[in-house]
């Protein structure tokens, strides 16, 4: 079995854990092909994993600002009203909101800064009785101890240099996107203003599926991905609603369940699902109330639909009403939608900055504990998918759940 060394290529599944004020999280990454010569790895992870074979498993523990950079307050400027471009990108007038995080580039009369720069940054309000704004340029994970589970998921030998662009591996794991999920200093991050729930088509979803999308909307592995992770949450033989379903449910096949009912929008994609056990056609967006008993469901999941609905706290409400003390509520999602319908804040903020606003539903809605965001990149579409030529990346997944109480 080929092992580890500074003549060996090498893909890694990283799994960043790390817990906030308000949920814990796991963000992992599939690394593209590593070179051990070339490439710069965090001194831990290079010396151990040397000799190392395929399958093997080693974990890190890293103090804050070791993995990432360090906090700095110098990373932490007031503005001027004039130094936040509100008219960056020509896409309208954009509004300043607490705790969001926009691109760099916004940030105007900073030496460090160019207009280029997409890297985000938190935008942090002043006291309220005080009309100005801070931009945080620190790392979202700065002040968190990290975690990290590392899985070799391929060896292969090196072959001839031909030169190439090193990597950072750190970088790699922790650039745009982890740690944006949560809130700054545990202050509530502002998704409210701006109507965040108007759509571009604010008609009835009635039109709109009238007619059935016998459509997958992941390619396959991303399916699968989601599939492994409801297989980790739900228990067999429990009774699940499937909230928003379609004609496909996002299961394990070993997963048996004692019932499966499917609320979805169109009858016939519902029975084109031969996983449910019963089918039930509603409007959430028409009636936010859910026609089940109180506490009838050991498990709920939404997948791919939460930037649909119009009032996600009141469904997040009845969704602990129906569900059984230490149920589980899981929403799963990608970066992929239907425009038209999307609520206009989900296109408005940052991949990171969605499982973000999921868990404010979930506080919102209350009835909940034990809040959890996951996310997975990186994995390879398949060759068959018919995006392959154009897109050489799986859709990322992102999901986050939490538990009903038990009171």
């Amino acid at each position: 079995m080929p092992q580890m060394d500074k003549k060996t290529l090498a893909k890694l599944r990283c799994e960043l854990r790390w817990e906030s004020a308000i949920a814990k999280h796991r963000d992992c990454f599939n690394t593209p092909r590593l070179n051990l010569w070339r490439d710069f790895f965090p001194p831990q992870l290079e010396n151990d994993l040397m000799g190392r074979s395929l399958g093997e498993q080693t974990h890190y523990s890293f103090a804050p600002g070791e993995l990432v950079e360090p906090m700095n307050s110098r990373q932490y400027f007031r503005l001027k009203p004039h130094q936040f471009n509100q008219r960056f990108g020509n896409k309208g007038l954009i509004p300043q909101r607490n705790g969001r995080f926009y691109p760099r580039g916004m940030l105007q009369e900073l030496s460090t800064i160019f207009a280029q720069d997409c890297h985000p940054f938190r935008l942090i309000a002043g006291a309220a009785a005080e009309a100005e704004f801070y931009a945080d340029l620190n790392h979202p994970l700065a002040s968190y101890p990290l975690d990290l589970q590392v899985t070799i998921t391929g060896i292969w030998a090196q072959g001839e240099q031909r030169g190439g662009r090193s990597q950072d591996v750190a970088a790699l794991l922790t650039a745009n996107g982890p740690g944006m999920q949560t809130r700054w200093r545990d202050q509530p991050t502002d998704f409210w203003s701006d109507m965040p729930f108007m759509r571009r088509d604010c008609r009835s979803d009635l039109a709109f599926y009238d007619q059935p999308r016998l459509i997958a909307h992941l390619d396959q592995t991303a399916q699968d991905e989601l599939a492994a992770l409801h297989g980790q949450l739900l228990a067999p033989n429990s009774q699940v609603l499937d909230l928003m379903s379609s004609w496909q449910t996002h299961l394990p096949e070993e997963l048996a369940l004692a019932e499966l009912v499917g609320l979805g929008m169109n009858a016939a994609e519902l029975d084109a699902n031969p996983r449910l056990t019963e089918r039930v056609v509603h409007d959430l967006n028409a009636m936010p109330q859910l026609p089940f008993a109180a506490a009838q469901f050991d498990a709920v999941i939404c997948s791919l639909s939460i930037e649909y609905l119009i009032e996600p706290i009141a469904v997040l409400r009845e969704v602990a009403r129906v569900l059984k003390p230490g149920g589980v509520c899981v929403i799963g999602f990608s970066n992929r939608w239907f425009p038209t319908k999307a609520i206009q804040l989900w296109e408005g903020i940052h991949e990171f900055e969605r499982p973000g606003l999921i868990l404010e539903y979930f506080l919102a809605a209350g009835g909940f504990t034990e809040l959890e965001t996951f996310s997975v990149r990186g994995l390879p579409r398949p060759a068959n998918d018919k995006y392959a030529d154009q897109m050489a990346l799986s859709d990322p997944i992102y999901a986050v759940w939490g538990r009903r109480s038990a009171d």
